[in-house]
């Protein structure tokens, strides 16, 4: 539908409500005509252009089948080509002539007489194509688009059309310039910022950028270089030289001082840098301009407002920023590939096409999967120590040898009586984990969680310092138009959201919002219903070792419940699989509810609404994955009573640990829910968009689509390639985030029980830089650019997690580990190498003493007069039969000793690395205070320069003035002298 068909209709919509009908049956008509002329000359095409290579033939230009060839290998990938969108990433020649047929048909509608980027028509052997201005611009193919506003043009409402007007009225009254496209049943609003419009909102936003090379600053630079430039650094590089960024598709910024944009001192600005106003900057301009335009005339308030109102509405579909072409392959290339995974990032090009934020997440997760090498390889040593010394261990060993000891039934009624050599092979690996290294091993990732922390801090520093982001902190940020929505819709707090002059004309103010008057009541229903949620865990997570209990008494369905497969393999692996399954059904939940929750609290800027929605998912989710992992570690076997008195729940006695010790479940079970949810995560992140996509592209092949609504727009440029593409929210990075630092709690908190949970994480972790960056590359539309310092809240969770660990691994190489009842046995038995160390941990127990006698039946057990459990109890023949012998009180003295002594070392030590690594480098602070020296005494002068030349601005005029007057005198003086001659 052209332009002056869309006038006709939106001129008679005016008219009565019969001639208006008739005008939408007649728009409809002709839509319907469209779509059929549009599929008959592409079923035309089909038949006549399938195969071969006849005159006339349409297909890729050469570039563009190159650049095809080259990345075709790569699922999903989406070229920046109608002919690309239309077949998938692969096809026949009857689709490549369908696809120009479309782009054609389409440029004709637009007035056009050439075809769109990477699609040309040509003979044999020739070669056709090119680039098209409007590809990514104006149809005067000069203006860049830098923002896109989609809204379907068929079934727009009056209503919706009148917003619309209004809207792009304020925009443009902004100084944006607008530009329509009404090709397709979705019609687009491109939007351009001429410079004017961006500096003046650079200069509200105090947005930093680079200034040109002032006298000096060669100097800090070089010095600032010479220092890095040592032997050891050289020798590195050279030796790291294949994980470098390709120079030539990624150069070496020069580095510049940066100051807050100001049009007093344009003069002063680098305007050619790249981080002059970069792309990710104008975006992140024009979506604040976009955030605070009203749409309603008359009575303005703050709830009608904002972009996001209106596509909430459904005014708009979706309002985008565009990805470009030649940046976005070239990060494909290089960076967004699985085979590139070894090669460092290219940050400072990310931070110009995403913004700070998203690149601070991409610096935060290579540097902590770079730190997690050293202690990976640790962790590796510490597990080979166990295969070495496999066959040392002397309580494995007594296991295995022992034939005579019988041990007590482990359920009431059906279970009999077991040998302990049954869990010969469980001890062994039970020792893989359980052995001199792991508290070694617990001290080490103590420390080098402290070492991760302190040196990101000093990373990032020098980052954010590099990207003229030094300084920043939320208080620069303006209000969310949310935020003042809110305020606008409370009574209390209406008659102060406005101030109105005397003009009549009103002003959105930003008042105080009282705490408990306001705000205590949103907060406190939003974490209680946090709390409710995280009941509602702890409850499944009982009721999983209910299960558990219960499970004793499948043991005719799942094998012989003494077996080593029962005990070791069957029950701890069903018990972590269900786990698994509601850990993912829980967290699907709240996460959505918690999204609803922080939105019905008052947060006034961005980053307090990401830090309140960040604490609440997080506190949630520590409970949610961890709290089956505490389980095992600080509660199984811990409080299960003995034979003659359990203690019991709903009449099930507590689960047991085996006689080498409840660490080796804890191990089973930490790397099924860790490798799990990550393979959760990959498939939720990757495959369900690719899978989508796919059903997309099909359903438009095939024409699946339910009704005209659904029908595939041919891409023929980028905003209508972009338009496909799935949105980009503002917290996009939040389920990132999250699953980074629920994996950093796992390997802190528990991989002592498994060495190997670092090298697990290091595995996923390069994958996962490369997986995220695919998926913002191709599935998703182009984020707005957001300014950020450092990442925020994670940083102070990733800290609190840390110090929670020290506890965790006290308590857990206290109670779970054999350490200490070794050190006390050796200490008061006289015997160092361990010999009847097991039986030292077995209490004796007569069977006439059970509570409830096991019904035996035809066991070869049934005279058995005397078993075995594992606790420290005395004998049936001691004055106090079954009570605590002295030996365990000192057990548990030493246990709580080890706790205390442990952490205050852990914590000294910790509290030393972070007073001796300062959070910005000393080398960096000494240069910004020159730099900040050097800015001052360049602007004073410039001050000065500046004055100076008003002053002799104002002497020339001055003199010309006087010289002007003196001249008109002396032609007063000759014309009075003329005239008085002349009448003489």
């Amino acid at each position: 539908m052209d332009e002056r068909e869309s006038l006709y209709f939106d001129t008679i919509s005016l008219a009565e409500s019969e001639a208006a009908a008739a005008a939408a049956a007649h728009r409809k008509s002709i839509s319907q005509s469209r779509n059929t002329i549009y599929h008959s000359a592409v079923g035309l095409a089909g038949d006549e252009g399938g195969g071969g290579s006849g005159g006339g033939r349409l297909r890729l230009g050469g570039g563009a089948a190159a650049e095809h060839a080259a990345l075709a290998w790569q699922p999903g990938y989406r070229q920046s080509t109608a002919l690309e969108h239309l077949n998938g990433g692969g096809g026949g020649g009857g689709d490549h002539t369908d696809a120009a047929i479309a782009a054609q048909m389409i440029a004709l509608q637009n007035g056009r007489n050439h075809l769109p980027t990477g699609i040309g028509v040509t003979g044999d052997g020739g070669q056709g194509g090119g680039d098209d201005e409007t590809y990514r611009r104006f149809d005067d193919g000069k203006r860049s688009v830098d923002f896109v506003l989609a809204y379907n043009g068929e079934t727009q409402l009056e209503e919706h059309r009148r917003k619309c007007e209004i809207f792009e009225a304020n925009l443009q009254r902004e100084g944006l310039q607008l530009e329509h496209n009404k090709v397709q049943r979705v019609h687009f609003i491109k939007i351009h910022a001429p410079a004017e419009v961006l500096y003046r909102y650079a200069e509200i936003l105090k947005i930093k950028v680079p200034l040109k090379p002032i006298p000096g600053q060669d100097q800090i630079f070089a010095e600032s270089a010479h220092e890095f430039k040592t032997c050891f650094s050289r020798m590195c590089k050279s030796l790291f030289s294949s994980v470098q960024l390709n120079t030539a598709l990624f150069p070496e910024r020069e580095p510049r001082i940066h100051l807050e944009f100001s049009r007093n001192y344009l003069e002063l600005y680098d305007t050619e840098h790249p981080n002059f106003l970069d792309a990710s900057t104008r975006y992140s301009i024009i979506n604040f301009i976009l955030q605070r335009q009203r749409f309603v005339e008359g009575e303005e308030t703050a709830d009608n407002l904002g972009i996001e109102k209106l596509v909430q509405d459904g005014v708009y579909t979706c309002a985008y920023t565009l990805h470009d072409k030649d940046d976005r392959d070239r990060l494909l290339k290089e960076w967004a590939n699985i085979s590139k995974w070894k090669n460092l990032q290219p940050l400072d090009q990310i931070k110009d096409y995403f913004g700070a934020k998203v690149a601070l997440y991409f610096a935060w997760l290579g540097f902590y999967t770079q730190m997690l090498i050293p202690i990976s390889v640790f962790g590796v040593l510490c597990f080979l120590y166990g295969f070495i010394t496999w066959n040392s261990d002397p309580i494995s060993r007594d296991i295995c040898d022992d034939n005579g000891t019988i041990m007590c039934p482990q359920c009431d009624r059906s279970c009999d009586y077991w040998r302990l050599n049954e869990t010969c092979t469980s001890s062994k690996f039970n020792y893989l984990i359980d052995n001199n290294m792991t508290v070694v091993f617990a001290f080490s990732m103590a420390i080098w969680a402290v070492v991760y922390l302190e040196f990101w801090k000093r990373y990032s520093a020098g980052l954010v310092h590099r990207w003229g982001l030094t300084g920043f902190t939320h208080h620069v940020e303006h209000p969310r138009p949310q935020y003042l929505a809110r305020i606008s819709r409370t009574k209390k707090l209406a008659g102060k959201a406005y101030e109105q002059d005397h003009t009549g004309k009103r002003t959105i103010l930003d008042p105080d919002v009282p705490f408990w008057s306001f705000k205590f009541l949103p907060n406190f229903t939003s974490y209680s219903i946090m709390v409710l949620f995280i009941c509602i865990s702890v409850i499944a997570i009982a009721g999983i070792i209910i299960y558990r209990m219960a499970q004793r008494a499948s043991h005719s369905i799942l094998g012989s419940e003494n077996s080593m497969t029962f005990k070791v393999m069957i029950l701890p692996m069903t018990a972590g699989i269900i786990d698994l399954i509601v850990i993912s059904l829980l967290d699907m939940v709240y996460s959505n509810l918690a999204v609803k929750l922080t939105n019905y609290e008052y947060c006034r800027t961005q980053t307090e609404y990401d830090e309140s929605l960040t604490i609440k998912n997080y506190v949630f989710q520590f409970v949610n994955y961890y709290s089956s992992l505490f389980y095992i570690a600080f509660l199984k076997g811990k409080f299960v009573g003995y034979p003659a008195k359990y203690n019991r729940v709903l009449g099930f006695r507590q689960e047991e640990c085996n006689p080498g010790g409840c660490l080796m479940e804890l191990c089973m079970q930490l790397v099924i829910i860790m490798a799990g949810k990550q393979a959760v995560n990959a498939i939720v992140e990757m495959l369900i968009p690719y899978l989508m996509r796919t059903f997309k592209e099909l359903s438009y092949r095939h024409g699946w689509y339910k009704s005209h609504q659904d029908q595939r727009l041919v891409p023929y440029n980028q905003f209508t390639e972009d338009y496909n593409l799935l949105p980009a929210e503002n917290n996009s990075l939040y389920v990132e985030y999250l699953e980074m630092v629920v994996q950093f709690g796992f390997i802190t908190l528990f991989s002592l029980a498994f060495p190997l949970a670092p090298l697990l994480a290091l595995l996923n972790n390069v994958i996962e830089v490369r997986l995220d960056a695919i998926k913002m590359l191709r599935f998703l539309r182009r984020p707005v650019g957001m300014r950020a310092r450092d990442i925020g809240v994670w940083h102070s969770i990733m800290t609190v997690v840390t110090r929670i660990a020290v506890a965790s691994s006290a308590m857990i190489i206290a109670f779970s580990t054999n350490l200490i009842p070794k050190i006390v046995y050796a200490a008061s038995m006289g015997d160092p190498e361990l010999n009847n160390y097991l039986n030292f941990t077995l209490a004796v127990f007569n069977t006439k003493d059970f509570q409830v006698q096991p019904l035996l039946g035809g066991s070869q057990h049934v005279n058995e007069t005397v078993c075995r459990y594992t606790e420290f109890r005395n004998s049936p023949e001691d004055p106090h039969p079954y009570k605590r012998p002295m030996i365990y009180w000192k057990i548990l003295t030493g246990r709580l000793a080890f706790i205390v002594i442990y952490q205050n070392i852990i914590t000294m030590l910790q509290g030393i690395l972070r007073w001796a690594v300062p959070d910005v480098s000393g080398r960096l602070l000494k240069r910004i205070k020159r730099e900040n020296f050097l800015l001052r005494e360049h602007i004073i002068e410039y001050e000065k320069q500046h004055a100076m030349k008003l002053v002799q601005t104002e002497l020339n005029g001055q003199q010309k003035s006087e010289g002007e007057l003196r001249q008109r005198n002396n032609e007063t003086v000759i014309r009075n002298r003329d005239e008085a001659t002349s009448f003489v």
